[in-house]
């Protein structure tokens, strides 16, 4: 009552479980509305998820980052001229385009063990963000695991399904994909990882395994890392990935120790 009297807002009897969750619960009620500012918060979140879909991939900053890696990198393009075409035909999003096809039928290499694929997918800022980080440990990890690697390829307006024709030209025994999730209105920045064994043009989504809402404030990039090698490992074991590869990593802390 004392609360209600000083700033007018009924409290809600869940407040508590706030400090648990970024999710919009226990907002309290003015009269039989939400209260001004947590109104003012929806709206700013929205206005990030937004900003987020219509974000750019920075090719440019995300070569830089990855320069001491050592990793060949190639830039490509899917058949979505643009923003607005990808948003309206996801189709085009996970084809590549023609130029693209024939830059990596270029390269001509012998087929690698992994392939990396990092796109902008539905949150570029998260991508621009959270994939140096993930890829820094992830490309150490694999290093040191004795697997090599393909050419990292990204890829500006490109959807999950475009590791397929990437793979069906590089040819890797495994592929993971980096990127953006669509946006929530309380997570704005998570990027998502997809692995794919043996990808090639006519796969289903249920033939990859994927590890979502990596960010500072869900899955960090370094468990990320550890949680992604243990699919790798089982990958190669059991010669698969997708419904039948289920994960029963416990990220036990003696994982967690790369630097």
């Amino acid at each position: 009552m004392d609360e209600l009297k000083k700033t007018g807002i009924e409290p809600d009897d869940w407040a508590s479980l706030k400090t648990y969750t970024s999710a919009r619960i226990a907002l309290g009620k003015t009269g039989v509305s939400i209260p001004l500012k947590e109104s003012l918060r929806f709206k700013m979140a929205h206005a990030h998820a937004k900003d987020a879909v219509y974000s750019t991939l920075d090719t440019m900053g995300l070569q830089a980052s990855l320069h001491r890696l050592d990793v060949p990198v190639c830039c490509v393009h899917s058949r979505a001229e643009n923003r607005d075409v990808y948003l309206q035909r996801p189709d085009l999003g996970r084809l590549l385009s023609g130029q693209s096809t024939r830059q990596l039928q270029a390269l001509a290499l012998a087929p690698a063990d992994i392939s990396l694929i990092v796109a902008d997918g539905l949150s570029a800022s998260a991508v621009n963000s959270y994939a140096p980080p993930v890829l820094q440990f992830l490309v150490e990890a694999i290093h040191q695991a004795g697997y090599s690697l393909a050419p990292l390829v990204l890829v500006e307006q490109g959807r999950v399904a475009i590791t397929d024709a990437i793979g069906g030209i590089l040819r890797p025994r495994l592929a993971i994909m980096l990127i953006g999730e669509r946006p929530g209105l309380s997570s704005f920045d998570s990027m998502g990882a997809y692995i794919t064994y043996d990808p090639q043009p006519g796969l289903t989504d249920e033939r990859r395994n994927c590890i979502s809402n990596i960010r500072d404030e869900g899955l960090p990039p370094l468990m990320a890392v550890n949680k992604l090698m243990w699919l790798i490992e089982s990958a190669f074991r059991l010669k698969l990935t997708g419904v039948a590869l289920k994960d029963h990593d416990d990220c036990e802390p003696q994982r967690l120790a790369i630097e």
